[in-house]
């Protein structure tokens, strides 16, 4: 069977089900009447170079200083940031990407992040492309799952996977993104794709973390049948 990205959407529903992903602390913003569109924009910064746990971490910090706001983040002193975000790894770095990007909401759309998230697509994405720090990767993240706009995410996992069943695409960032929103286009309607980019992302994450790593456990895998690579492991 040649795999799609819309058979691949299909098989790994079926195996996984809705991941609910991006993770955020509804109680927690709900008590404080934040917007949960900040925790995940931050944590789309603070996730690079590292793992979730450690994220969450740095996450727990921010709300537990009731920082966890575009506001007071680019109003803080960035000494004092570094010292509350330090678990999530590479503080420094990541301290001065968050005074950037907040500040940029802030001198930009007044910190109002309804105005940010309803210009273009294609103009808010080039702003965050703009800014230090801010990569392709990051910068899809902060669009789709904080933003709900309609445009896939590629990780490292992704290239993973498409290298390995395969899948037809090239390997670069672009192309990739490209192939995936093309072919589901074909399958699935324009005002429902955000959602289903939004759960084929979290899928394939959890495939690679559980299936597809960097050893992978093609044994156990739903997908040896199908899988290029583990055919070819197992020659």
């Amino acid at each position: 069977m040649k795999i799609t990205p819309q058979k691949l959407y299909i098989k790994l529903y079926k195996e996984f089900g809705n991941l609910n992903w991006w993770p955020i602390d509804k109680q927690y913003h709900k008590k404080t009447g934040s917007d949960p569109r900040c925790e995940i924009i931050v944590g789309a910064l603070l996730t690079q170079n590292t793992n979730w746990p450690n994220v969450e971490k740095a996450l727990n910090n921010l709300k537990s200083e009731n920082m966890l706001d575009i506001k007071k983040i680019s109003e803080t002193k960035i000494e004092y940031l570094k010292k509350i975000i330090k678990p999530s790894g590479f503080y420094n770095q990541k301290a001065k990407r968050l005074k950037i990007l907040t500040l940029f909401l802030k001198n930009n759309y007044d910190c109002n992040l309804n105005e940010f998230f309803t210009n273009d697509l294609n103009k808010i994405r080039k702003e965050l492309l703009s800014l230090n720090g801010i990569g392709a990767e990051t910068a899809d993240s902060i669009l789709l799952y904080a933003g709900n706009l309609p445009i896939f995410v590629v990780d490292a996992y992704t290239k993973r996977i498409c290298e390995r069943l395969p899948l037809n695409t090239n390997l670069t960032y672009d192309e990739i993104q490209k192939y995936f929103q093309n072919e589901l286009l074909k399958t699935y309607h324009i005002d429902e794709i955000a959602k289903i980019y939004n759960k084929l992302h979290a899928l394939i994450v959890n495939l690679a973390k559980k299936y597809c790593k960097k050893k992978p456990d093609c044994t156990n895998c739903f997908f040896k049948k199908d899988c290029t690579f583990a055919k070819q492991l197992s020659q």
